[in-house]
């Protein structure tokens, strides 16, 4: 099975980018006082003995560096993975304008917490030499990489 994708979904509901653990089983009724509501899953794939958190909602997940911290957690917490796979139509925008630090920011997270992130998408639109520069760079280590596909992404981060 080395090298077969084994794949698993679970449905998480968050609240401002945090895991909502307080549900009222009865009516399904959100207890916890935060107004906004946003879904994720998380669908898991392991290849070559290695797992990684496939990120997927309607909406941004990432939109500021608490609530990209808190993919991770969750991640690590729930399916036992610091390899977020994430696609960058999930990533608000100010994390491809460097001049912003919210890459750098999120990024330091990762590191800092031993979290490796593979993001995938079209990256053709964007001219600007320093995320460029950044981009190759970061392709060239090993937590950190911007490819096209989720399964280019995948095999980033099970090598």
């Amino acid at each position: 099975m080395t090298g077969m994708p084994i794949q698993m979904q679970r449905q998480i509901s968050s609240r401002n980018g945090r895991q909502n653990h307080e549900r009222n089983m009865e009516t399904d009724t959100d207890i916890s006082g935060f107004d906004e509501v946003r879904q994720m899953t998380i669908q898991t794939v392991e290849q070559n003995n290695i797992l990684c958190a496939v990120i997927n909602s309607d909406e941004k997940v990432f939109t500021d560096a608490q609530s990209a911290l808190d993919v991770l957690m969750t991640a690590k917490y729930d399916v036992g993975t610091k390899n977020i796979i994430i696609d960058k139509k999930l990533i608000v925008e100010d994390f491809f304008i460097l001049s912003t630090g919210l890459a750098g920011e999120i990024l330091q997270k990762y590191t800092n917490y031993g979290g490796r992130i593979a993001i995938y998408g079209d990256y053709s639109r964007y001219t600007s030499k320093p995320l460029r520069d950044f981009i190759y760079e970061s392709n060239k280590g090993k937590s950190v990489f911007f490819v096209a596909t989720k399964e280019e992404a995948i095999e980033m981060l099970t090598k």
